[in-house]
């Protein structure tokens, strides 16, 4: 059985890890230049690092690979829809709302408004949750959007760091 290899960063000066830091602080100063029209799509968890870009626990990226993380993000009525979802042995633990993008930066601020846990595709479960003072909105702070790779780079409100791949459309 392979073994699932993941680029890790650090913050040494050279590694991955300077260069993504130096593109956030780019980013702040200049903006990342992403617009709303480039964002929907389904987008898989693929790496995670802590607010100092430094690698998190071991293991932990390929257990969110592992249990499919992913976001989605759709056009909807008022602005953008959105959806944080795992999946493990059949289950799915899925999280949906809105969300908007605000800011030269830009800012994805979204809040959830349900929670669903499914099991093959029937409904086990399904909470309706309370919204958030606007100034506790979640968010993510958008650093880089990578077409040619097609990943995605971010900042969570909590401070951590973030890069999910574009799930291709299957044929």
């Amino acid at each position: 059985m392979g073994v699932l290899q993941s680029t890790m960063i650090s913050a040494l000066p050279g590694s991955p890890a300077a260069a993504l830091l130096a593109r956030e602080d780019q980013s702040r100063r200049e903006g990342s230049g992403i617009q709303i029209e480039q964002l929907p799509g389904c987008w898989m968890l693929q790496q995670t690092w802590t607010r100092s870009g430094d690698p998190p626990a071991p293991g932990t990226a390929t257990l969110l690979r592992w249990l499919q993380a992913s976001l989605t993000l759709s056009h909807g009525d008022q602005g953008l829809s959105i959806v944080n979802q795992v999946c493990l042995a059949g289950f799915r633990l899925r999280f949906s709302g809105q969300a908007q993008l605000k800011g030269s930066r830009p800012l994805l601020m979204f809040s959830f408004t349900s929670l669903e846990l499914s099991w093959s595709d029937q409904v086990l479960l399904q909470r309706s949750l309370p919204s958030p003072e606007p100034q506790r909105l979640p968010f993510f702070a958008l650093i880089e959007l990578n077409e040619q790779q097609g990943t995605l780079t971010a900042r969570g409100r909590g401070g951590g760091l973030a890069q999910w791949s574009r799930k291709t459309p299957e044929a």
